[in-house]
């Protein structure tokens, strides 16, 4: 049986990088308009409400008329990166993130500041490693 979904659809991500700007709740009227007409008005309240049940944003009533929601976001944009790249690598690469890294960068061409960022990570990927290890 497969895993229930947590994280944001590519339709549902739309929805989210509004909240994730916004520093203050937002209706579902405020998003429409932020979405600038990308997006039937229908289609947002849908997808508002699958981002709810899969616990990714909350709502709040608002103080001047109780039938008004105020959307914000649960999850962070980095915590759904990363369950999102987790989810990915588990579903196409048998969970090896280390096969899921390799085909990206074999599909990109990276910039000398995207390079050193990336040996960052992995130095600091190799330090959680070593640590991992003398806890043992």
């Amino acid at each position: 049986m497969p895993k229930e979904e947590t994280t944001p659809s590519e339709s549902e991500w739309a929805v989210m990088e509004i909240l994730w700007e916004e520093e203050n709740c937002l209706t579902s009227a405020e998003i429409i308009e932020k979405l600038q007409g990308s997006m039937a008005s229908k289609m947002v309240r849908v997808l508002l409400n699958r981002l709810y049940k899969k616990k990714i944003i909350d709502y709040v009533s608002d103080k001047k008329d109780a039938r008004v929601y105020r959307y914000f976001p649960l999850k962070s944009r980095e915590k759904c990166l990363q369950e999102k790249s987790r989810r990915f690598a588990d579903s196409y690469f048998s969970g090896s993130g280390a096969n899921a890294f390799a085909a990206l960068l074999r599909n990109i061409t990276l910039t000398e500041e995207q390079i050193q960022e990336l040996e960052g990570i992995i130095e600091e990927n190799k330090g959680k490693h070593s640590e991992g290890r003398r806890k043992h």
